[in-house]
Formats: structure tokens, sequence, C-alpha cells
């Protein structure tokens, strides 16, 4: 990694705004082509892997998943999961394989059109120039937490999932989690191994098993082609839809929540607001465990039809059977959890996008969401990459982007480089 300084009234044929691994991936595509580009990152290279994760995080893709543009893993152990450290570590080497021009602790404040041709980039350290301007920043931005949360008492503590490190830095009393998707499943599975008593409530998120039928069910789905295939044939629904919970803790298991109740984790509807001096839930747990379970055998079903179909030698496996179910024969609503009984609310319901920084630059809809075509949008220069799901399903962070940077990288290039051709889409 070469760090650049960066100097108002500087001009580049491309400004990359953030460095994570999409940022870079598109660098070291940028750096093969003779681009003179920098990649502007508001904090340090990858730092999202070491600041905005648990202390116990791993990732949920197999090791061998990961690789970005001339960078597969290469470590001692391709079926195994990489920590939170190791991550980062892994990603941040990835900076130094190449000489990527980065400047670290800038934020971008503002990208405008120019009225000759590209654009103007307003920046915590000045204005600088480019011919084009592709945004890797993600679309993780603002954490979500509901309104009501307003109305708990001061002394219920709240963090957000970003924020949650581990159960010793929370303060003593049981815990609540919001939200079963990846990080809410693993936080409450995290509390509960500390022995804190934990509350989840639950949403609609889908499960996926660890393995089955002596494979891990992303090896499965990597070789029967599943993340081959562009997200626009599934429609834009299906593209923002929540990720399957599972865990690389361990060496890899299930993610069960029946097995958690039976080890004593309280399981409860969708979180929906404060009545009357507790938190209410809505009566949709029995539906929304059932759910989770039918997407995991469904995926199952894909897994048995393919190794029928090419005539695969493997073992049977025997289907899940759920270990607990919830007594849903009381009348009423669900009872409410009472605030007294509660020392932390952990809110781990997502993410909002926060594209404000693009201003009136016209490559957002009428929801301040970006409008593209595999990353490209209709102002010619402006690229996004790093979008959840951008253009195939990936198995994975490090996958999806690295499907997508050489197109993205390649546009950029045969803009400033109007010689060389771009990609077909």
């Amino acid at each position: 990694m070469i760090a650049v300084t960066l100097h108002d009234g500087d001009h580049f044929e491309a400004v990359v705004v953030g460095g994570g691994q999409a940022g870079l991936s598109v660098s070291h595509e940028l750096v093969a082509s003779g681009v003179h580009h920098v990649v502007i990152e508001r904090d340090t290279v990858a730092h999202e892997w070491r600041d905005g994760r648990w202390d116990a995080f791993t990732l949920v893709t197999p090791n061998w998943h990961c690789r970005l543009p001339g960078y597969p893993y290469d470590g001692s152990d391709p079926d195994g999961f990489m920590t939170r450290d190791e991550t980062y570590a892994w990603v941040r080497r990835y900076a130094d394989t190449f000489d990527a021009p980065v400047t670290e602790g800038i934020a971008v404040e503002r990208v405008e059109r120019r009225a000759g041709g590209g654009f103007t980039v307003r920046t915590s350290a000045g204005t600088v120039t480019a011919d084009t301007v592709t945004s890797a920043t993600g679309g993780y931005h603002r954490p979500v937490v509901p309104t009501w949360a307003d109305e708990l008492p001061a002394r219920v503590h709240q963090v957000h999932s970003h924020e949650y490190r581990n159960a010793r830095s929370l303060p003593d009393g049981a815990v609540l989690v919001v939200g079963t998707g990846q990080s809410g499943t693993q936080i409450a599975e995290d509390l509960l191994l500390e022995g804190r008593e934990v509350h989840l409530a639950l949403g609609r998120a889908p499960r996926v098993a660890r393995s089955y039928r002596g494979r891990d069910c992303m090896t499965w789905l990597a070789e029967m082609g599943v993340y081959d295939v562009p997200v626009a044939t599934r429609g834009l629904a299906k593209r923002e839809s929540t990720n399957h919970y599972v865990t690389g803790r361990g060496g890899g298991r299930d993610v069960d929540l029946r097995a958690f109740a039976l080890q004593g984790m309280h399981l409860h509807g969708r979180a929906t607001g404060i009545a009357d001096g507790g938190v209410t839930f809505g009566d949709g747990l029995a539906a929304d465990l059932d759910h989770a379970d039918s997407v995991a055998e469904s995926i199952k079903d894909d897994i048995d039809r393919y190794i029928d179909r090419v005539g695969l030698d493997v073992p049977q496996e025997p289907r899940y059977v759920p270990v607990w179910r919830p007594d849903d024969t009381a009348p009423g609503a669900p009872p409410a959890l009472p605030l007294d009984a509660i020392g932390t609310v952990v809110w781990a319901i997502g993410f909002r996008a926060d594209w404000s920084w693009l201003g009136d630059l016209g490559v957002l809809d009428a929801e301040s969401m970006p409008v593209h075509d595999r990353g490209v949008t209709e102002v010619p220069g402006f690229q996004f990459i790093g979008l959840p799901w951008m253009h195939t399903w990936g198995s994975g962070r490090f996958h999806a982007v690295a499907r997508d940077a050489e197109h993205v990288a390649g546009v950029v290039t045969a803009t400033v480089r109007p010689a060389v051709p771009a990609p077909t889409r």
C-alpha cells in the first residue's frame, strides 16, 4: 500500500470512495491497468472487520470461498472459518500485495458533477477533481433502532449489534436481543455461552444447516452453481432479503433457536413496542421458527435433487426434527417482558443506507437508493461496488466483490482511456 497525501486541487483519473475489500479490489484492477487513482478511506483500511464485529465473530462462509482479485485464501484451514482478527488481517494484507494508493482518515463529504465532465469531490482535506468516481462504501451505513427505543427507561442499557463486543462489556441483568439475522442469532448464542440470561425476539430470517450429507451446505450450493445466478433473475425483493443464519464458531455448526430454548434462552415473537411497563411481542413465534426450518429443509431438498441428478455416491443423512416447540395454546396476546427484568437491549435489526453525500448527482431513485446495472449508473463515470447482492448471489462478501471488481474497473478504465473497450454487462 502506498500512503497518499491529498492536496486541495489534486486531479485523478479515478477516485474510489471506501477502503474496504470492495475499494481495494477495484484499486487492484486499476493499478494493473495503469489508471491514476486514489482510494479515499474515512477511517483506516479494512477497519470495519476489526471495529464493527464482536470478539467471538467468525465468518459464516468457509475460508476457501474467500478470494479477492489476485488474492485467494491460501491459509492452512480452507474448510474452516476465519475469526474477526484473522479476517481483518487478511483484508489488510491485501492492500500490501500491490501498490494500492490510499489516503486514510479523510471523509468524502460531497460529490458533484462538473460542467465539462467528470466530478468534483469535496473532502475533509480539501477538494479534488476526478474523471470517474466509484462508491465502495457498501450499503450498511447507519444502525437501525425502532422509534419506540426512546421509550425504554434510562437504566436499560442499549447497544446496537455493530457496537456489541462481549457479554462482559454489558451491565448485569438479562439481555434482550432483538432480531434473528446472522448477527442477532450469533450474539444471542455468545451471551448464552457466557451464562447470561437471554431473551431473543425473532423475525422472519431464514436459516441454513451448516452441513448436509458430508459437505458444508455452502460448498454444495457453490458446486450447484447457485452463486452464479444473477440477482436480476430473482427480483429486487429477493435480492434485499435477510441472509440465512448459521455460524462458523467452533469449526462451524447450525444455529438452532429451538435448541437454545432447551438450554434456557427465552424465545419471543417479533418485538412490537412498549406497553404497561413491558416490551410487547407479536404472536408469530411458532410460525417464524417453522419458516426458518422450512427454508433450511428446502435447501436440503435442492441438494438431494442435485446429488441424484449427477449420481454422486454420498452418505444419506436423516432430516431435522424440531427439538422444541413454543406453547401457543394460551389465549390472548403473548405476555410482555417486564422492563424491570431487562438490563440490556441489543438491537440487531440491521442498517439503513445513507447516500446523502451523493446529493443531486442523479444516481439515486425516489427512495434515495442507488440505480445501477451491475454497478454502472446512468451518470457517465460514476459506479457503485460492494452493494449487497450487486450482481450475483455470491457465497459471501469477498466472493461477490471479486466477481464485480473486474467489471467495474473495466468500465472505469474504458471511461478514462476511450481506446480500451468497456466490458459487456
